[in-house]
Order: structure tokens, then C-alpha cells, then sequence
């Protein structure tokens, strides 16, 4: 859901966004909406971004064809969203799968490693660049398991549907790759930072949203559209003197 924010935030100040997603119907109902609403331009290529071959082959075809990449924003994960049907991605951490485990870091953690390794490589190279990579507040914070924990006098369901600790562990290991590249290419002039937003309403369960929003002092979730002034901000020149910093915007959530 927020992939699509994020290109839609840069394409509405001028950028050419360029999707990569390993579904391809998916993909391109992303690039006809970016098109239908910034005109021709916006462009998406189908690929496992898990995969240095793919990363590699894709991004020496859109330099061919479309010149230098300037801006990385590393977005894909393994998420709740994606996985509300599947019970063995809610299953207590005493019985946690350890395939799921292996699966979700190999997406949100090794590839954002990829993607930035193949094109932070060219960003060195030139000495100009931005890399965002899109953390979470569960990357800071630790799940509140109160949250997701059936109780019988609200009739709270007892479905299972939790924070997995392999999405807030790949989550901290983004915060982590963040300073460690900030640091490693800031000779190069790359700056790399991270955006972690809280918890985005859509249709959530209507006991789960008010026990999630007792913990956030503005009281709501976000919306999609909120992210969009950070993500303008931290890939764009207004921030040329920051880099190496974790956003987190969560309405308050971590000040408490």
C-alpha cells in the first residue's frame, strides 16, 4: 500500500518513479495508475529484488534506457497485509516456522541489501544519490502483544493476528543498514537515511484499532496519504544535511 504513496509523493514533485514488484499483474495496475495521474513517464519492471542477478539485469537496462537511478526508496517486505490468510505468519513465537522467519528477512532485509549494494554502487561511483530505506516503529519499539490478545469482555476476536518478530527484527535490521551505509558512503556524498512510520488504517477490526490508538497520543492511525511530506523531505535536497537518521513518525507512539 505505501509502495504506491511513495512513488505517487515524488512523481507529484517532478520525479520519474520506477516500480519494481515480483508480481507483475500487480506492477502494472501500479504504473497505469502513475500514468493515468502524472502522464507518460512512470515505468515498472518486473523483478525478485531477493535476487542479485535480477537487481543487476534491470538496473543496467533502465540505465541503458533511461539514465542514472538518483533516488532508492527500499520499501518491499514481507508484511500482515500480505499474509492475513495465512495462520502460519501469526503463529505464537514458540511454534514460528522457521521458513517464514527465513523468508521474511530474505525480503525486507536482504533485499533492500541488493538493491542498495547494485545501485548504491553506482551512487558512489558519480558521488550524488539518496537511498530511504522504509522502517517501522515496531523497528524501535516492540510490538505491544496486549494489542492482539483476545479478551472476552470487549468480544475482542480471538483470530490470530500479532506483529511476527521476524517483521520487526527485519524492520530494526533496515535502522541498522541505514547508519551502517550513512557512514560507510558519506565520502561519496550518498546520503542514507530511514522513514519509520506507525500503524496505517485500512479497515482494521474496529477493537483492534481502539487498543492500538490508546497507545498513540494523537489517538488515530495514520492514513496513507500522511507519509508522503517525510518521504518528499528525506529524498529530496531539503534534507542535504541529514543523513544516517531513523524518522519516526508515529503520532507520538515511542514518546510514551
Amino acid at each position: 500500500m505505501l509502495g504506491m504513496k511513495h512513488a505517487e509523493a515524488v512523481a507529484e514533485v517532478g520525479a520519474l518513479p520506477i516500480l519494481f514488484d515480483i508480481h507483475e499483474a500487480r506492477l502494472q495496475k501500479g504504473v497505469r495508475e502513475l500514468a493515468e495521474r502524472f502522464g507518460p513517464g512512470p515505468d515498472g519492471f518486473v523483478v525478485d529484488i531477493a535476487s542479485l542477478k535480477d537487481v543487476r539485469k534491470v538496473v543496467d537496462e533502465i540505465s541503458r534506457k533511461k539514465g542514472q537511478i538518483d533516488i532508492l526508496i527500499n520499501n518491499a517486505a514481507m508484511t500482515v497485509e500480505s499474509n492475513m490468510n495465512n495462520r502460519n505468519y501469526f503463529a505464537p513465537f514458540e511454534e514460528y516456522d522457521v521458513g517464514l522467519w527465513e523468508q521474511a528477512l530474505h525480503i525486507s532485509l536482504t533485499g533492500a541489501f541488493i538493491c542498495s549494494q547494485v545501485i548504491g554502487r553506482q551512487m558512489k561511483e558519480r558521488k550524488s544519490g539518496v537511498i530511504l530505506n522504509i522502517a517501522s516503529d515496531v523497528g524501535v519499539i516492540s510490538p505491544d502483544h496486549r494489542i492482539y490478545r483476545p479478551d472476552p469482555k470487549d468480544n475482542y476476536p480471538g483470530t490470530p493476528f500479532n506483529t511476527p518478530l521476524s517483521y520487526a527484527v527485519a524492520k530494526a535490521g533496515l535502522i541498522s543498514l541505514t547508519r551502517y551505509l550513512a557512514t560507510y558512503w558519506a565520502e561519496y556524498n550518498v546520503r542514507v537515511n530511514a522513514l519509520s512510520p506507525g500503524g496505517v488504517y485500512k479497515d482494521h477490526d474496529e477493537q483492534f484499532v481502539k487498543r492500538l490508538t490508546q497507545l498513540i497520543p494523537l489517538g488515530r492511525m495514520a492514513t496513507p496519504d500522511e507519509y508522503k511530506g517525510a518521504v518528499v523531505f528525506l529524498v529530496s535536497d531539503a534534507s542535504a544535511f541529514l543523513t544516517g537518521f531513523n524518522v519516526v513518525m508515529d503520532g507520538g507512539r515511542s514518546a510514551w
